[in-house]
């Protein structure tokens, strides 16, 4: 398939970290420096990057709590061959969640994976952001390129407001507006009907997940604050009703 004028490489990247609930973790054995690969469960911080749980007891973990650089691979799992699906390989670093950082990580993370409220608090586990320093993308026949994480990054600067109500927002959401959320779902992204419920917001969009399945909703405008994220949505749910 030939490049088309509506192909957009940042877009593609951000949907596939916001969307993707597990991806494959490339880190460097302790012994020998031997590439190491294992399958990981993760949720997205607000500006993108990649969030891990895991546990000390794993290799993984143990290879970069001793180097810090690691490599995620996420994909689309797109029906029929998957090389004809879009992917991503990031680069990076592991970074462990931090007293300032713990409760937005914990409470994105387990928007992502509520099963892992069963384990999330035990000694051995411990959150982790992955630092991007660029990714690779493979999106098909002439689509293969290389991005800086100002591409693919969303910039938080000036939303601090917005950030500080993300949690009280989206519990509100959830609590009271369900309708709405699966008005976005199927009439704005072409989702079957379900119950989707939201999982973060952020300056450049809103997160839905329904079991495994996710979606994600990107906003026409940039929302910095409370006020701003309510007309937005106001907004988009009066889209979504007009196409009904």
């Amino acid at each position: 398939m030939q490049p088309t004028s509506e192909f957009s490489a940042p877009k593609l990247a951000k949907s596939l970290l916001r969307r993707r609930r597990e991806g494959a973790l490339a880190t460097l054995m302790q012994s020998g420096g031997a590439p190491y690969c294992s399958l990981v469960n993760l949720a997205s911080h607000p500006d993108g990057s990649p969030l891990l749980l895991i546990s000390r007891l794993a290799v993984h973990t143990r290879n970069l709590l001793a180097d810090p650089r690691v490599s995620l691979m996420l994909d689309e799992r797109a029906a029929g061959d998957p090389l004809e699906g879009a992917r991503i390989m990031l680069l990076g670093t592991a970074v462990e969640a931090g007293a300032d950082d713990g409760p937005l990580w914990r409470r994105r993370y387990l928007a992502a994976h509520p099963a892992a409220e069963g384990y999330i608090d035990f000694a051995d586990f411990s959150l982790f952001k992955i630092e991007t320093s660029g990714l690779h993308l493979v999106a098909g026949f002439g689509r293969i390129l290389d991005l800086a994480p100002d591409r693919y990054l969303t910039d938080l600067r000036g939303a601090e407001a917005l950030l500080d109500v993300e949690a009280s927002a989206v519990a509100h959401i959830n609590a009271d507006h369900s309708g709405t959320m699966k008005l976005y779902a199927t009439q704005l992204l072409g989702a079957a009907e379900a119950d989707w419920r939201c999982t973060g917001i952020d300056p450049e969009g809103l997160d839905l997940q329904c079991g495994r399945a996710t979606l994600r909703l990107d906003f026409p405008d940039r929302v910095e604050n409370p006020v701003a994220l309510r007309d937005m949505l106001k907004r988009m749910a009066d889209i979504a009703r007009k196409a009904e």
